[in-house]
């Protein structure tokens, strides 16, 4: 027991963390708390990302197998705890001054990653269902922090109801897994598929229900259709948190469970989840043309990423899924520095989210503006940004796989894709006069716009290191 204890220090010590700060937020100064515990949370967070990159090593399960300790595991927390820190401490000083920085938000936050680092360490469907509904549970709240506002309520009540449908779906599929298999543990389940490379069909309905489930939770087309709303009606920062840790958690559960549980039919699953990406690229790129809404954009733009991503694990080889967590890496990173720019955008001291407010940005802030053009320039795959490396890492895994079909198709969705990304470039140095948008003077927010569009251009020498470290988190996981 101590054993399988020390495996799972890290989401233990942040557990208790939460329910200490909640305790103490409580019986003290509650609100008044909210930006200390806010920078304590995401202090917490970076620790504990340290912790786990450096010091775990091996392969090591706990509980009979239910909680698995892998370099795959540890890749996507640190992913996900570094985004979630950014995320926070980014968004502080905007919650702050608008009135809405709540003791709860920190709270939240930190357990919706307890449950984030038990999805990708999830070796059973109970464990995978156990951390999927405490990361959904505490995103419903989130989502609908803003209690004055009716679009924050109408987003936490429509993720609410959809993300149960969804959870039901996954648990219908579940069941007929379990019915069939007669385990939950994903390598009971991956001994009774067997090695034939064709599911029987009772297993396949499973399968075909768990990853409509799953597909929720990752934005994948037709189970997108929660996103464009939640991303507009939540507040700025938590929209932000929604774009980048939640995304690596869930495609991190997605990635866990095929090749886990499903590994020795990967012909069956394989179709359907390139299916998911060439609906999820398309759409993204079609729908997003005509928003004018900086943060309804984002919203399609996540769809289509996730689709790019997803040709990763569609290849169903080791070198897919080393190339997909390289690609949600730089997404995310993409994703914070974007962030930093749309919560400094305001006028009068109020929020601005319309694309056109940036007509001739560039003449006010030269810097800024060219910060933003880098990362949207990456964003849309254009070379040589890190984008466009992310993107070139899943098409040679597809094309590996024989996947040529789908790697063209990627293309042309890309190309589409550029279009509302170089709108905003287009608005910002050849836009019509009006009147322009102002950007705060927060240290924070200029930092967190300033490095990753920096990372865009100098990680072109070698990918800081990341691809070779998701190769060997994927090959942890694909054996």
């Amino acid at each position: 027991m101590s054993a399988d204890l020390n495996i799972i220090l890290p989401e233990i010590i942040l557990a208790l963390f939460a329910m200490l700060a909640l305790i103490v937020a409580v019986y003290t100064g509650k609100d008044r708390l909210a930006p200390a515990m806010t920078w304590i949370t995401a202090g917490v967070l970076v620790l504990l990302a340290v912790w786990v990159g450096f010091t775990g090593e091996g392969d090591r399960a706990a509980f009979g197998g239910m909680f698995i300790d892998d370099a795959f595991a540890r890749f996507a927390k640190v992913t996900l705890l570094l985004s979630a820190a950014a995320v926070l401490v980014m968004g502080q000083e905007y919650m702050e001054r608008r009135n809405i920085l709540r003791f709860e938000y920190p709270v939240l936050v930190a357990l919706a990653v307890v449950g984030m680092m038990m999805m990708v360490s999830a070796g059973d469907l109970m464990a995978l269902y156990m951390g999927l509904e405490l990361q959904s549970l505490s995103l419903y709240v989130v989502a609908s922090l803003r209690r004055d506002s009716v679009r924050s309520t109408e987003a936490g009540l429509k993720y609410f109801v959809l993300g149960a449908l969804s959870s039901g779906m996954l648990l219908y599929g579940a069941s007929l897994v379990y019915g069939f298999s007669g385990t939950t543990l994903f390598a009971g389940i991956v001994a009774a598929a067997g090695d034939s490379g064709h599911a029987p069909i009772g297993l396949l309905f499973g399968i075909v229900f768990m990853l409509a489930g799953l597909a929720f939770k990752v934005s994948a087309v037709p189970f997108h259709m929660w996103t464009p709303d939640v991303y507009e009606g939540a507040p700025t920062p938590i929209t932000a948190f929604f774009a980048t840790a939640p995304k690596v958690a869930a495609m991190g559960l997605f990635a866990r469970v095929m090749h886990d549980a499903f590994g020795g039919v990967v012909a069956d699953w394989q179709q359907i989840v390139a299916l998911l990406s060439i609906l999820s690229m398309f759409l993204g790129a079609i729908a997003a043309i005509g928003q004018t809404n900086i943060k309804r954009l984002m919203a399609y733009s996540s769809i289509a990423h996730m689709g790019y991503a997803l040709i990763g694990l569609a290849a169903g080889t080791e070198q897919g899924v080393g190339a997909m967590l390289t690609y949600l890496a730089i997404y995310v990173t993409m994703n914070v520095g974007t962030f930093a720019f749309i919560l400094s955008m305001q006028r009068d001291g109020e929020p601005v989210t319309d694309i056109a407010a940036l007509n001739l940005y560039a003449r006010a802030e030269p810097a800024r503006a060219l910060a933003m053009l880098i990362l949207l320039f990456s964003l849309a795959g254009v070379p040589p940004m890190l984008g466009f490396f992310a993107k070139l890492g899943v098409w040679q895994a597809g094309l590996a796989a024989d996947m040529v079909w789908l790697v063209a198709l990627s293309a042309v969705a890309s190309a589409i894709g550029a279009y509302y990304y170089l709108r905003i470039v287009f608005y910002m140095y050849f836009g019509s006069e009006g009147a322009q948008v102002e950007t705060g003077r927060s240290p924070v927010l200029w930092a967190l716009l300033m490095v990753p569009a920096a990372a865009m251009i100098l990680g072109i020498v070698n990918l800081f290191g990341i691809d070779g470290m998701a190769q060997a988190a994927a090959a942890s996981l694909v054996n």
